[in-house]
């Protein structure tokens, strides 16, 4: 029957009288599951925006630069992060996988591309993990400070493969309230220092005269606020995580575009408005902006904050909630990470087995993969802390490589959906001002990959650049590597494959569907 949806045709078949009856349809034993909620995938893009480098280190950013360089900084790469979000939902809405960015590098770039960007972004989460268990283990030593720091973090290491080891939902409900919890609080932290700064919960009035104390707003000139700006590109990684959630979204057509519509507020809420409240209390050489760091709970700006308002337990109110946002990030990355597996494994970039799921569609030999992964680079800092230290370093411009990807999958989408003779009015969610947006991602992220290590390139200490660009060399290696090897070719504009297509459709090699 002519006008029918693609959905009842396929959960149909037709009876020797010629009536249709109507057939369960049977899901791929090594598929993964939609069971993530519009809710879930929006609180998941709400908290990915929240990390600890917000709560502990953000006041770092003012001592250097100074509270206007700071906020300068901070709204520059939110801009740049809102075009390259709006850049992924369009992407993501059209083809919502796993996969994500590794996919979309192998089906509008290159499948050495795809392959170099999977085993980069899923090498960024595993080693993160590892960081922020051990920073876990040092934030429980604030209440128990004679407890072995090994035990909290097999505990968590624990808790997290529970979380992630039966169901989806269990992720995204976990993760709506860890997310919840860390906006309570900041939004909290803004209510009271804006009327701190009005003169209502404190007196006198703070006002705004820290911003011109001794030679504010800009401290450092354009040099320093280029060093904040390569911070404040950290604080916001994890942004992207709403890509890969859009696999597993009941429905991603309305769930991605309502999170990524949502970006740019947040942005302002949560980075500006915390960045004006922290600079407007306390001045920019108050040692302990600078002495905040990753474990250092006594120092955080927002503790300072807290404690000028006249909360007694500041302290253990923040440690407790930094302690949310660090399991948040280590149940994210065990999922983001797990899920990229899974999709290079179905594109045949990882071994077949890590393709697997179980009846209730959870990639559990990818998860437990990135756990042990996780586990060892964690040891390694018992055993070699040095070694430890190198890897964090090694990998930390993973996540700017990531971005890159992104941006050059969704420039060259578009310009092939345009040049075949498509509309726009055709994609469920367009990025608007195109192609500002992922020109300007590329870029950014040029700059601040480019811009990482200045000192060493002036002073020609080739060991330590080789640690700090590991990360672009690796890719390079990868990529190079795999086109050789496999012939690979950069994907033609003409012969690109834009139609949308459904999730278990999507990986593998590109195919052109029917038109």
């Amino acid at each position: 029957m002519t006008g029918q949806s693609d959905k009842t045709t396929d959960n149909s078949n037709t009876t020797a009288s010629g009536a249709t009856a109507a057939v369960p349809k049977r899901r791929d034993r090594n598929a993964l599951v939609r069971k993530l909620k519009t809710r879930h995938i929006s609180m998941i893009a709400l908290g990915g925006c929240i990390g600890t480098g917000l709560f502990m280190t953000s006041g770092g950013t003012i001592a250097q630069a100074g509270p206007g360089g700071g906020l300068v900084a901070y709204a520059a790469m939110g801009v740049m992060i809102y075009f390259l979000m709006t850049s992924l939902g369009e992407l993501a809405t059209n083809m919502p996988v796993s996969g994500s960015f590794a996919v979309y590098s192998t089906k509008y770039v290159d499948p050495a591309l795809g392959f170099a960007m999977g085993w980069d972004y899923w090498l960024n989460w595993a080693i993160a993990g590892a960081t922020d268990i051990s920073t876990a283990a040092l934030l429980m030593q604030f209440w128990f400070p004679k407890s072995p720091g090994w035990v909290w973090s097999l505990t968590m290491l624990v808790i997290i493969f529970c979380l992630n080891a039966f169901v989806v939902s269990a992720f995204g409900e976990t993760e709506f309230w860890l997310a919840l919890i860390k906006v309570v609080t900041i939004i909290v932290f803004i209510v009271m220092g804006l009327l701190m700064i009005c003169g209502i919960m404190f007196q006198p009035a703070v006002g705004l005269r820290n911003f011109t104390y001794k030679g504010g707003p800009f401290i450092g000139g354009l040099p320093a606020i280029m060093g904040v700006f390569l911070i404040a590109g950290y604080s916001f990684q994890g942004t992207e995580v709403v890509g890969v959630t859009a696999g597993e979204s009941e429905n991603p057509s309305q769930a991605v575009p309502k999170a990524i519509n949502n970006v740019f507020w947040r942005i302002v809420l949560f980075y500006l408005l915390s960045i004006f409240v922290i600079a407007a209390i306390i001045p920019y050489t108050d040692p302990n902006l600078l002495g905040a760091s990753d474990s250092n709970v006594a120092m955080s700006p927002f503790t300072i904050v807290f404690e000028k308002a006249g909360l007694a337990a500041a302290a253990s109110v923040m440690n407790a909630v930094v302690l949310t946002s660090i399991l948040s990030a280590v149940n994210t990355g065990a999922y983001a990470s797990s899920r990229m597996l899974y999709g290079m494994a179905k594109d045949g970039y990882a071994p077949r087995f890590l393709g697997t799921t179980t009846k209730r569609g959870v990639p559990l030999a990818a998860l437990i993969t990135t756990l042990c992964i996780e586990a060892l680079a964690f040891s390694s800092s018992i055993f070699g802390p040095k070694f430890y230290m190198w890897l964090v370093t090694a990998t930390g411009l993973t996540g700017f490589i990531s971005w890159i990807g992104i941006a050059l999958s969704h420039l060259r989408f578009r310009l092939a959906f345009k040049r075949q003779g498509h509309d726009l009015s055709e994609l469920k969610y367009h990025a608007r001002l195109f192609p500002f947006g992922p020109v300007l991602a590329i870029a950014v992220c040029l700059i601040v990959i480019c811009g990482q290590d200045i000192p060493a390139f002036a002073s020609g200490d080739w060991g330590k650049l080789l640690m700090t660009y590991f990360s672009v060399i690796l890719v390079a290696v990868l990529y190079f590597g795999y086109k050789f090897t496999h012939r690979t070719h950069i994907v033609k504009l003409d012969e690109m494959d834009v139609m949308p297509e459904r999730p278990e459709q999507a990986h593998g090699q590109p195919t052109k569907q029917s038109r």
